[in-house]
Order: C-alpha cells, then sequence, then structure tokens
C-alpha cells in the first residue's frame, strides 16, 4: 500500500440519523410500504445497467431514476424500466441489506401488475445468492430462505423474467428498492484512522469514533459490525492481515467506550476482496481504504 493524501470519507452521524425515522412510502402499485430506518433505507448507486431487448422508451431508459428514494408520482419519467430480459445491479452505501425476521427487501415496482422479476444478493458484488422471483403482485421479500439470519449484504440485483415484453415499457418498472431489514453503515477513510501501513488509532481519529459511539447509545442496536478494507497494491495475504488488525483496533475503541450497553460486536477484514472504487486510480485506491461501522438495528 502506498502513502496518498486521502478522501475524506467520513458520513457525518448527525446528518445520517437525522433521516432515519421511520416512515412511509407510497408504493408504485398502491398502498403504502413503511421502512424503519426511513430514507436511508434506498439502494444509493447504480453498478450495472444491462438493458433488455424489446427496449423502453427513452425517457425510461435511465437507470438512475432507480435509485434514491421512491418517489414515482405518475409520470413516465421517473422510473426505470428493465426492457425484456434485462437486468439491474444497486448498491446499498450509507446503510446495508440485513436478513431480519419477516420482509427484507421492498422492490417499488409502478404500475397495476408486478412483472415478474428475479431476485440476487451479494455481499461483494460477485458472488451472487438467487433470493427467488418476485411475482404475484407482492414487492416485498424475505431472504431468510436463502441466507444466514443476520448476515449483511451491499448489493442486490434485479433480472426481468419475459412475463411481459410488449408495450412502451416492457419489463418490470422500477422506481426504487429499499432494504426494510437495514443497518446503518459509516464508513471512514482509513487515513483519518491510522498512519500509513499501521493499524493503531490516531489521537485525532478518535474524536470521530467518539461521534459514532454517542450514536450507538442513542440507538441501541443489537450488534455492531466492522469491516476493513484495502486497496490492492502489495500482497494480498499482507492487505488481509493489514485489514483485520485495523477492523479490530475500531472494535477495541468502540467497545471499550460502550462497555456499559453489552452490544454484540464482530470485527471482519476483506483485504482489498471488497472495493468500492477502481484501483486503477488514485482516487480509487483513496475510497478503497476504509473502516466501515454497521449497526444491525
Amino acid at each position: 500500500m502506498n502513502k496518498y493524501t486521502f478522501i475524506f470519507l467520513l458520513f457525518i452521524p448527525t446528518l445520517v440519523f437525522s433521516q432515519t425515522q421511520g416512515k412511509k412510502y407510497l408504493a408504485g402499485n398502491g398502498g403504502e410500504i413503511f421502512l424503519p430506518q426511513g430514507d436511508i433505507s434506498f439502494a444509493d448507486e447504480i453498478v450495472d445497467f444491462k438493458r433488455g431487448d424489446p427496449d423502453a422508451v427513452t425517457e425510461a431508459c435511465d437507470s438512475m431514476l432507480s435509485i434514491g428514494v421512491a418517489d414515482f408520482a405518475g409520470v413516465a419519467s421517473n422510473f426505470t424500466s428493465l426492457g425484456c430480459g434485462g437486468t439491474l445491479t444497486v448498491r446499498f452505501t450509507d446503510n446495508a441489506l440485513i436478513n431480519i425476521p419477516g420482509p427484507d427487501l421492498y422492490v417499488f415496482e409502478v404500475g397495476k401488475y408486478i412483472e415478474t422479476t428475479q431476485l440476487y444478493v451479494s455481499q461483494d458484488g460477485k458472488k451472487w445468492i438467487n433470493v427467488g422471483a418476485i411475482s404475484g403482485g407482492v414487492s416485498s421479500v424475505d431472504i431468510g430462505d436463502s441466507v444466514k439470519q443476520g448476515e449483511v449484504f451491499h448489493y442486490a440485483k434485479l433480472e426481468d423474467l419475459k412475463t411481459d415484453c410488449k408495450g412502451s415499457w416492457p419489463g418490470a418498472d422500477i422506481d426504487a428498492i429499499a432494504a426494510i431489514g437495514s443497518g446503518v453503515q459509516f464508513t471512514l477513510s482509513s487515513a483519518v484512522l491510522f498512519d500509513f501501513d499501521k493499524f493503531d488509532l490516531l489521537s485525532n481519529s478518535k474524536l470521530e469514533l467518539d461521534r459514532i459511539v454517542e450514536q450507538i447509545k442513542k440507538q441501541k442496536p443489537s450488534k455492531i459490525i466492522i469491516e476493513g478494507h484495502t486497496d490492492n497494491i502489495g500482497q494480498e495475504s499482507y492487505n488481509q492481515t493489514l485489514s483485520e488488525k485495523r477492523a479490530g483496533s475500531v472494535k477495541e475503541y468502540i467497545l471499550s467506550k460502550t462497555s456499559t450497553t453489552k452490544i454484540k460486536s464482530k470485527s471482519i477484514g476483506y483485504g482489498s476482496s471488497l472495493p468500492v472504487s477502481s484501483n486503477e486510480t488514485k482516487e480509487g485506491q483513496d475510497k478503497n481504504r476504509r473502516v466501515s461501522v454497521i449497526l444491525i438495528p
């Protein structure tokens, strides 16, 4: 790993949690859906979009219309049509999809009928778990039959199964994708926390971690997961060990400040296996060197 000027990646806790009040949202096919974590429940980033054939009309081909807060209001340009057999892959960045009892994910598909899609979830965007088909007019999904309780996922993928390929908007029409089982995620640049090639916390970093600790005390999560990540420079075995030690340092500090709350915790090192940006650029490498703290409600 090389030492670079860092990009500040801290999601400020007070801003994040100001949006975590439970909230109801209009479903595109009628009715409402309640999301316990509010606006941060929604997928934030497009990873991949492969248009189907036949494709939709131009104004419904923008994949960016399927991320962020559900906002369909009867306007054709406010959703993404997958096209016949198209696929849409999204990532959760300020939250994470978690397997909880009951429904875990809600797909805001617009229109009177729910066109069948196949749902996949992934931790790293590479290895996918087939959750099953979304059909029968039901847009809420329980991933519990396919994954372990409490598992955390950062990616979701929808594949249109070609049940309706007619008209101007063939295939499924997606307004938004939201995690019902949603954990709040804080991401900090490793440069904020550690010296180059070290895993001992910097003195100034503790001020930033204290802000997360305060939110932990307020929110009282059932579990905390700390993930360590590196770029791909150097030997992977070394990066793996460094990511584990850095995650462990953050965990140790958080536990020292929350010992009276008896919250379950787990630290994991992923080395360079879960990049959030390209390692081909300095900027991407900066983003990939990070530690994430996920609060599971």
